[in-house]
């Protein structure tokens, strides 16, 4: 495969912004394909060039396959990057982009069906040896009845072709799971056109823990793993690397697994394999597998002092893996705080209009991951995302003493951020002792008002 010398980024926001810098210091250039509300955008102005994707609905432009092949041959791009989200895990964009001899910068159409649908990844990893979260599949109340009286409650209901949370609810009692499956299944028929669900046992004291990986289709490496327990409504909120409190042989063990499932599927590009830690028993199971790059792949970046975006450019253009296992050495620890344009004191309401002043911090050890500028309009279409806040110490102690003071100095003014609420995360003892549980942001926020915080 010949080198990629023209790009197309097929996503907005920061990691358009992330992608584009790479491609900056390795000659690439750069072409951001842009929706009708992006045009004017940071990374329309960091890039070497802009085409114009379609309107501001991502359905019919960020979202839209056809539409995104039509933008990489009208500017004669090599390869294609979708980013994270979007259409980073749909196969149908991988095919369009082979069918007319573009690359697509991820991994095989068959990777990305059999770790897209959440039943087909759980047989995957299940033949691979991992462990699983007991479950099954919920066809209809009858099926979801048996499952349930063999799981066990609490359970989740979960969307087969799910993300980010959508899809999935907590059933408590036995009376509540008819309703419960009937909202989570018209929530999955809505996000994802896919009605499926499953039920899988509710581990109350699980932490998300998840092991970066990168495969050539011959070879997989582990690039560490990191903690996402600090969640809200499960969408992430804070991320560090590598995860605290975990002994030596669970996260061997872990990492192991995930090269296994990777060897199985004869992965190649960037993925995470993502685990559910139980506290209580000491032991993990499979969760799912994300076949993109992560919006927390930077606290592996400061760990591993990797470019992933470079990697996964690398193979992509069907480079063998530059890297051994034994070359990969970890430093320090690090952290991330995802600043939102969210109010938090209104259920954390998305927070969109015009940003009058930012302000970054600078420093050593210090990075912010940002696609907002003073004048910038934050746009109601799209996720809430502004900022990474990424800080590296020399262990977790100094990482979150640097990220603390960081955040006294981050400035984003005319929206409501949510830096108010990483500063409270920052200062709470449970969370600076370390392995907090997927529970604890949900007890934290009871215990505190943030209203007035801005």
């Amino acid at each position: 495969m010949s080198r990629i010398r023209r790009l197309l980024i097929a996503n907005r926001g920061e990691i358009a912004a992330r992608v584009i810098r790479t491609c900056a210091r390795l000659g690439i250039e750069s072409v951001l394909a842009a929706s009708d509300a992006d045009l004017d955008s940071l990374p329309a102005r960091l890039a070497d060039r802009v085409v114009r994707l379609g309107p501001a609905a991502a359905s019919a432009s960020y979202l839209d396959p056809a539409a995104v092949v039509r933008a990489a041959q009208s500017v004669g791009a090599d390869a294609v990057h979708p980013g994270y989200g979007f259409l980073s895990e749909n196969p149908s964009l991988a095919r369009a982009c082979a069918a007319v001899g573009i690359v697509f910068v991820g991994p095989t159409p068959e990777s990305l069906e059999a770790v897209g649908d959440k039943l087909t990844a759980r047989s995957h990893a299940v033949a691979a040896g991992l462990p699983v979260v007991p479950g099954g599949e919920a066809a209809d109340l009858t099926q979801a009845r048996s499952v349930a009286e063999e799981v066990g409650y609490p359970l989740l209901v979960k969307a087969v072709g799910g993300g980010g949370g959508r899809g999935m609810k907590l059933v408590r009692e036995p009376d509540d799971l008819a309703s419960t499956l009937d909202l989570a299944v018209s929530e999955a028929a809505a996000a994802f056109g896919d009605p499926r669900v499953y039920l899988e046992r509710y581990v109350s004291s699980g932490r998300h823990v998840e092991i970066q990986v990168l495969g050539d289709g011959s070879r997989a490496v582990a690039l560490g793993d990191r903690d996402c327990s600090v969640q809200r409504r499960y969408q992430k909120l804070f991320e560090e690397a590598p995860a605290p409190l975990l002994s030596d042989r669970l996260r061997a063990e872990m990492a192991d697994a995930a090269l296994r499932l990777c060897a199985h599927l004869g992965y190649r590009g960037l993925g995470t394999v993502e685990l559910l830690v139980d506290r209580v028993r000491d032991t993990f199971y499979f969760l799912e597998m994300n076949a993109r790059i992560q919006v927390e792949h930077p606290v592996t970046e400061m760990i591993t002092g990797l470019d992933l975006v470079a990697e996964q450019l690398a193979v992509a253009e069907g480079q063998p893996l530059r890297l051994r296992q034994e070359d990969v050495v970890l430093t320090g620890h690090a952290v991330e705080c995802r600043i939102n344009a969210e109010d938090a004191a209104a259920g954390f309401r998305p927070s969109p209009g015009r940003i009058d002043r930012v302000v970054l911090p600078v420093g050593e050890g210090l990075r912010v991951d940002t696609h907002v500028q003073g004048g910038a309009v934050v746009p109601p279409f799209y996720d809430s995302l502004l900022a990474k806040l990424i800080v590296h110490g020399t262990d977790r102690d100094d990482a979150l003493a640097r990220a603390r003071a960081a955040l006294d100095l981050l400035r984003i003014d005319g929206v409501t951020t949510t830096v108010p609420v990483h500063r409270a995360l920052l200062d709470d003892a449970e969370f600076r002792a370390g392995g907090v549980d997927t529970g604890f942001f949900e007890r934290f926020l009871s215990a505190r008002d943030l209203v007035g915080a801005r």
